[in-house]
């Protein structure tokens, strides 16, 4: 199954997420198969640079000439030899093997097994070398494309690039947001723990708890019955910059899939009213079906493209305005390995441009003295920061909003910049994530 789902990406582009889920669906595997499936799926696309590395030093014409499928079986059965314990040695080898026999012939099968004994017999060539060049060195152990280490050093320093690609290898942390609307955190942890659960309160979001173990929580009757969502904690911060309160009017300009929108609704007492706006029809159901699941009556979802959005409301008629804008998502490669594979640098660049328009197209929407949130779950500087800055120099009558104690007040001071902040994926093991408060003044 893991080698299935690896051809479909190798092959026809698929996310790697949506066709592990497919499968997994469709199958009648047991928790720990489950897991072995998806630990086999993203580790292997998460370190393809580093395997591919590995297999050109035994396979004869190099990796690239392989068919796809003998290529996704060798990498996989590489990363089982080299990053996984539990897993023999010789259990590998005769697994891919068999695989090789039942997809081949006799060729491929032996030629495999030629490979995978040739680098248990010779371990050293499993070694990355330490007299590499700064960013290849770090691209090769930590399996991350070499312009983009560049790119973090450039923007970051050589250590904390480092510690950017190492965190992006780390398994996701489970965490989930308090409905306050129906619970407290301290009665749902109760709860938790009652049923044997390992969690604890988040340490970014008064409204999170993370879950150390206890499965996948949105098949818990806590989700279903509306108590909780599954978000990560930076995410979270996100509804708390927004700070809306009840009997507000607030816009969510690319809403999909209505977390966010949630999380508002929930410190708004579900008084008000919320316009959640996305692209595509099928992504409005989703936020209507999060509204419902969660007793949620004040959120409207609508479709229509948020660069028009000027168009379709009066201007100055939001209280509060939320630009989650499309972006890179370089914060999120923990959670979704094959984006460090997919992007460019002309990616990044367009993406800017986009920003750009969908920031000037809300701002005229927000009521003079009200607040506009731009975030983005990327950690580049010109979809950040640099995007702000050109903003505020051509719309002199914003500015970002001076510090407030009862925002993120969590966030460690270091992460925090005139009304911004910027976490990174080791900050906190959480989603790197960038926020900016900005005001319309009077």
């Amino acid at each position: 199954m893991a080698l299935d789902v690896l051809l479909g990406v190798e092959n026809e582009g698929a996310y790697s997420n949506l066709e592990l889920n497919n499968s997994l669906q469709q199958s009648n595997l047991q928790p720990n198969d489950r897991g072995l499936v998806t630990e086999l799926v993203y580790g292997t696309i998460a370190r393809r640079l580093t395997l591919d590395y590995l297999l050109d030093r035994f396979v004869q014409k190099g990796t690239a000439k392989l068919q796809a499928w003998v290529r996704c079986l060798l990498r996989m059965s590489v990363y089982q030899l080299v990053y996984l314990d539990r897993i023999p040695s010789h259990a590998v080898v005769s697994e891919a093997v068999n695989i090789a026999k039942r997809r081949g012939h006799q060729g491929i099968s032996g030629m495999v097994n030629g490979v995978l004994r040739s680098m248990l017999r010779e371990p050293d060539k499993l070694q990355i070398s330490a007299d590499l060049p700064t960013a290849r060195r770090i691209a090769l152990e930590h399996s991350h494309p070499e312009w983009l280490v560049e790119r973090w050093i450039t923007q970051y320093g050589e250590a904390v690039a480092e510690q950017i690609c190492r965190a992006n290898n780390e398994p996701p942390v489970v965490s989930v947001r308090v409905n306050t609307t129906m619970t407290s955190r301290e009665r749902l942890l109760e709860e938790m723990k009652a049923a044997g659960l390992d969690a604890v309160p988040s340490e970014l979001s008064s409204f999170g708890i993370v879950v150390r173990s206890g499965g996948n929580m949105a098949l818990t009757s806590w989700y279903q019955d509306g108590l909780l969502s599954v978000q990560d904690e930076s995410s979270m911060l996100v509804a708390e910059a927004v700070a809306p309160a009840p009997d507000m009017h607030v816009l969510d300009c690319c809403a999909a899939p209505g977390g966010k929108t949630a999380h508002m609704a929930e410190l708004m007492k579900d008084r008000g009213a919320i316009i959640a706006n996305d692209l595509h029809p099928h992504k409005r159901q989703l936020i209507q079906e999060q509204a419902e699941r969660l007793g949620l009556d004040s959120i409207e979802a609508v479709t229509g493209d948020a660069q028009e959005l000027g168009v379709r409301y009066a201007g100055s008629s939001f209280d509060r305005i939320l630009l989650d804008a499309p972006c890179s998502g370089f914060g999120v490669i923990r959670r979704k390995p094959d984006l460090r594979w997919s992007k460019s640098e002309q990616d990044v660049q367009d993406i800017v441009a986009l920003q750009a328009d969908l920031l000037r197209q809300a701002s005229v929407l927000l009521r003079p003295g009200g607040i506009l949130v731009y975030s983005t779950c990327t950690i580049e500087p010109n979809e950040n920061e640099r995007q702000i800055q050109r903003f505020l120099q051509e719309h002199p009558d914003f500015r970002l909003m001076p510090d407030d104690p009862s925002i993120w007040s969590h966030v460690p001071e270091s992460l925090r910049k005139e009304g911004s902040l910027q976490i990174l994926p080791q900050h906190f093991r959480s989603d790197g994530f960038y926020i900016a408060r900005l005001q319309r003044m009077k």
